[in-house]
């Protein structure tokens, strides 16, 4: 069976996640794991970490404004999600695309 709709874009990502799993302490017996895409983690880190307004983390993505901010949306519910109910966090999957260069757009 062929796949329905759009084929979904790749997203540009600058870094690689130096840990791959987030872990909350304190919590009795195993956590249950939310998944925190690649491409979430990037527009998580260039907004809120790095300070980039949301036009220009697109740019350095290679998507639409609107794209990022639904992306952005997503990343943070499953954050706070995590975060409230004492939730691991794995970084993993999506659909992106890994380089090295490391210019970014001017904010």
């Amino acid at each position: 069976m062929q796949a329905r709709g759009r084929p979904r874009k790749y997203k540009i990502v600058r870094t690689n996640p130096r840990i791959s799993q987030f872990s909350p302490r304190g919590r009795p017996g195993r956590p249950e794991e939310v998944n925190l895409k690649i491409e979430e983690f990037e527009a998580v880190r260039l907004t809120d970490y790095i300070g980039l307004n949301q036009k220009a983390a697109a740019q350095s993505m290679q998507i639409s404004q609107q794209t990022l901010s639904r992306i952005l949306k997503k990343a943070r519910k499953t954050i706070a999600n995590a975060l409230i109910n004492g939730r691991i966090i794995k970084i993993q999957g999506g659909t992106y695309i890994m380089t090295s260069k490391d210019s970014l757009p001017a904010a």
